[in-house]
């Protein structure tokens, strides 16, 4: 008997309604019938695509974590440019980025508090954060006088704070301002201008 080839349309089908539920339900609170559901399949062939929600869990949590930390490597790592333009390269991308995926960051952060060790480890934060060419330059600036002296996770809590909170808190924050969404984008982009002149003004010896 031939084996039976997978329908690759109907894989990504799967993947895109997992996505979707998994970024706002969690890995506890989705039920593989609920994807099934929203892929419009029965769950046998769910089961025979994925096996199980697990599975399909470790895999859509890998794509998200490259979403959000793949313009970080790059900009990280980057030996062309200096301190200041990898500051302004880094709030840039990230706003572009959780703009067109604005459920990741509290998919991430929920999935964080249950497996801080594992999801470490997938991302490589700690190499990312430490061991790059931004925190070298950071320390040089240090160094330099040329900005206060600051702990790198001090820095690296700052701009992350500044970065994404918003868009966890954007429920709340749309609420009080009573603005709808396309107002909370603009106001995003405009923080693309506003987070690098904080950072470089509290950072101004």
């Amino acid at each position: 008997m031939a084996k039976e080839v997978k329908d690759s349309s109907t894989e990504e089908k799967i993947k895109n309604a997992a996505r979707v539920i998994f970024h706002q339900k969690g890995f506890a609170g989705t039920r593989t019938r609920d994807i099934a559901e929203a892929s419009g399949i029965n769950l046998a062939l769910l089961n025979y695509y994925f096996r199980s929600k697990e599975k399909l869990f470790d895999l859509i949590m890998t794509e998200s974590l490259e979403v959000f930390f793949r313009s970080l490597h790059s900009v990280f790592n980057d030996p062309t440019t200096d301190f200041e333009e990898k500051i302004r390269r880094i709030v840039e991308n990230y706003i572009d980025n959780l703009s067109a995926n604005p459920n990741i960051p509290i998919f991430i952060l929920s999935e964080l508090r249950n497996h801080p060790e594992e999801l470490i480890k997938k991302t490589g934060a700690k190499k990312v954060f430490l061991d790059s060419v931004f925190m070298k330059q950071l320390k040089e600036e240090i160094e330099a006088k040329r900005i206060k002296p600051i702990h790198p996770l001090q820095f690296i809590m700052n701009l992350l704070g500044m970065t994404v909170f918003p868009f966890v808190a954007s429920p709340m924050i749309k609420g009080i301002g009573a603005i709808d969404q396309a107002e909370f984008e603009s106001l995003m982009q405009e923080r693309k201008t506003i987070i690098p002149d904080w950072i470089k003004s509290f950072l101004t010896p």
